[in-house]
């Protein structure tokens, strides 16, 4: 392939124009805040919910938000929380499909996922030192597959110790078990929504915090586990459906360790290889219906699977490649069918390879770059199918894998190599300061 006629975006015609994802938020008006405060109240109605607020006596804007995220319900919950104040929402480029002039005039800003945007960090200033708001951010950056803590940036510390702001911690609980991302066409019925707001940070707690200090506690503070407050809580859930599209997040195996041959109807999640099968319970709970239960908590199974792919990628065994149907989202006002490309994963990160208007390109998203990735299962936007989107700073690629059941894998592998990469950068700098201080004391002496 002749790298000089090899495009680095797809090759659009010239009328296609990028989104600008660096345009500064709009000021909210007071409008806005109340009419979004009455949507949330009538969206919520029929269903239990309640909000306690932690450590917030005396805490105004400006300060920074940070959510967990689980479903559309979430923003619903935090516009009810946060009212009568004005909440800046920073929000996927799918987000604003169709609506960019409405997200706009709300005071959204728009963002790729898992890409860096230096204009983000001016939006934020604006947000917080002039429009004197709730700035608000979902920094696990996509819904939680298992009802436990995604990943989060390792920037956020950095981000706080700049910003000087108070940091809010909002967890929202029965959110996940109420609409599970695998299978959020079928809401469950009677369960309740708990969300609590709590104050983590003040002005000078930060002062007297390193940023390592600072990212450590917000991390300690987003943890969360679904299953487990649903068992705490004695919730049931009895819905004949409850465990449909559980296949795709548990995609191996324990009995036998195959991949990608795990199947899900009515409340049992099956293996078509070896034929064992296994009850979701009301309570949350996994149970064999013959023999041993090897995991009959759900984040436990999904852990288990990390660690088989971390296991795969230490050992120089992970690739993936795939044949894809690729479509783009540039603009926000509709998406644009680019046609079949090739998709590989491997330690040289996510790379599609294709093929538009009769020019070649070729898209590389290094692994340092992405610390997980965005996967959509049953994607409403386009067509009912599951789809890992590529995004770089200024287009979005929904790749629809022609095999099946393997974009939870992706995501992992993806947060699993952004890790190992971490971890021999780390080892470098240390090896570095390492010779450094000998050197020094070389010279001294």
């Amino acid at each position: 392939m002749n790298e000089q006629t090899v495009h680095t975006e797809i090759p659009y015609e010239k009328s296609v124009k990028h989104y600008d994802t660096s345009k500064m938020p709009k000021h909210q008006l007071w409008f806005f805040t109340l009419l979004i405060y009455i949507l949330s109240k009538i969206l919520m109605t029929g269903r239990k919910y309640k909000i306690e607020k932690i450590n917030m006596d005396g805490i105004k804007p400006p300060y920074i938000l940070l959510s967990n995220h689980m479903y559309f319900v979430d923003f619903y919950l935090n516009s009810i929380a946060t009212f009568p104040h004005k909440v800046y929402n920073i929000a996927s480029v799918d987000g604003y499909y169709r609506r960019p002039f409405l997200m706009e005039l709300i005071g959204c800003m728009c963002k790729r996922k898992f890409t860096t945007d230096p204009s983000l960090i001016r939006s934020v200033e604006d947000v917080l030192r002039k429009k004197k708001g709730i700035m608000c951010m979902y920094p696990e950056a996509r819904y939680t597959p298992v009802g436990t803590t995604a990943v989060l940036p390792d920037s956020l510390g950095m981000l706080v110790k700049k910003m000087k702001a108070p940091v809010v911690i909002m967890l929202h609980h029965g959110n996940h078990l109420y609409t599970p991302f695998w299978n959020f066409r079928n809401p469950r019925k009677n369960v309740p929504h708990h969300t609590t707001v709590k104050c983590i940070l003040t002005p000078s707690d930060i002062e007297k915090m390193s940023m390592y200090e600072i990212q450590d506690l917000i991390t300690s503070e987003m943890q969360y586990n679904e299953y487990k407050w649903q068992k705490e809580n004695g919730i049931e859930i009895s819905d004949a459906h409850r465990a449909e599209g559980l296949h795709k997040i548990l995609y191996q195996c324990p009995h036998c360790n195959t991949e990608h041959k795990m199947k899900s109807q009515g409340t049992l999640l099956s293996c078509d290889f070896c034929g064992k099968s296994w009850e979701l319970k009301t309570n949350g709970e996994l149970e064999a219906v013959c023999g041993q239960t090897e995991f009959s908590h759900i984040p436990d199974w999904y852990e288990w699977e990390r660690k088989n792919v971390r296991k795969e990628i230490d050992e120089g065994n992970y690739s993936f490649s795939d044949n894809v149907e690729v479509y783009s989202l540039p603009t926000c006002m509709r998406f644009k069918k680019v046609g079949k490309a090739k998709l590989t994963h491997s330690y040289d990160g996510f790379t599609v390879e294709g093929e538009y208007r009769g020019k070649k390109y070729r898209i590389n998203r290094p692994v340092s770059g992405m610390y997980s990735a965005h996967v959509e299962y049953d994607y409403c936007y386009i067509r009912p199918e599951d789809c890992i989107d590529i995004s770089t700073h200024n287009d979005s690629l929904y790749c629809y894998p022609e095999k099946n059941d393997v974009i939870t894998k992706l995501c992992l592998a993806t947060e699993e190599l952004y890790r190992r990469e971490n971890e021999s950068r780390a080892l470098r700098r240390r090896a570095a300061a390492a010779k450094k201080a000998t050197a020094h004391e070389s010279s001294s002496t």
